[in-house]
């Protein structure tokens, strides 16, 4: 009987392990497909896009860099980034902060406000808000961190109010006490305590921002010279795809694109399940 089990379980870790085996194929090999392209020509691509590459050459992503401004495109698009991460950091942990401790009725309110602002979808909003920033003169590079700034709040929220739960208000109580302030007894006390909800929530809104299109293309638009590296992907395709597609620029420019906010996850992903289970799991 004993041996029965065994090798039920046995079998069982073996399909399990095929399964992963499987999925992580079917995960990665868009990726795979992208790095053997960007070593192709326009017709190797199109005779053999699934073939490894007859020569391992760095011309077509040298060009690619070239034709969509590379190093303008990518300081721009860090410039975004990193500007509207870190107000979106700084705010909702101090809002989600404010929101724990009040425990008043008018803390909980805002905090169901903000998690029913995630179930808006973005196409909802988007003309009466492009319309209110037009007005303003705000369709422009602030104007666009400061939409990635609200539109990032409420998840953001939500992953601090999480842990922030967990966090004993006697530590706080006892900074008071040694006469910090209370944005001295936050930053230098509670924050620290958030780092792994802190990295999910700069992974996330990095990956979004960092790769989006639809904001920078209905704010910037065609905007000679403060494009983003998406805007700037398009645009040389539409310039460069007169007679059919381009495939030697698309696939090295999507790779030098996608490439900085990989090097990131990969470094930063183990805090993710972390952040997530910390912010999520103890609402």
């Amino acid at each position: 009987m004993h041996t029965t089990m065994s090798g039920r379980h046995k079998a069982g870790q073996v399909i399990a392990h095929i399964i992963m085996i499987l999925i992580a194929i079917y995960t990665l090999f868009p990726i795979v497909f992208l790095i053997f392209n960007s070593f192709k020509s326009n017709n190797e691509i199109i005779d053999s896009p699934v073939a490894l590459p007859k020569e391992w050459t760095f011309k077509y992503i040298i060009g690619a860099a070239q034709q969509i401004n590379f190093w303008k495109a990518i300081g721009i698009t860090f410039v975004i980034t990193f500007i509207s991460v870190l107000l979106l950091v700084v705010i909702s942990s101090l809002a989600a902060w404010v929101m724990v401790r009040s425990k008043s009725k008018l803390g909980t309110f805002m905090y169901l406000a903000f998690t029913a602002a995630m179930l808006i979808p973005f196409q909802a909003v988007m003309y009466p808000l492009l319309n209110i920033f037009e007005n303003m003169g705000l369709k422009n590079i602030p104007g666009l961190i400061i939409m990635y700034g609200g539109f990032g709040l409420s998840m953001s929220v939500f992953l601090y109010h999480g842990f922030i739960k967990s966090v004993p208000q006697s530590l706080e109580e006892a900074a008071i006490i040694d006469g910090a302030n209370l944005f001295q007894m936050f930053f230098k006390v509670v924050m620290p305590l958030l780092t792994s909800t802190t990295v999910t929530v700069i992974v996330t809104n990095a990956m979004w921002i960092w790769n989006d299109y639809l904001l920078p293309f209905l704010v910037i638009g065609n905007r000679e010279g403060v494009k983003t590296l998406t805007l700037e992907l398009y645009f040389a395709k539409l310039t460069s795809g007169q007679y059919g597609n381009p495939w030697e620029l698309i696939f090295p420019a999507v790779l030098v694109t996608i490439l900085p906010i990989i090097i990131l996850y990969i470094f930063l992903q183990k805090y993710i399940v972390a952040g997530v289970a910390d912010g999520a799991v103890k609402q």
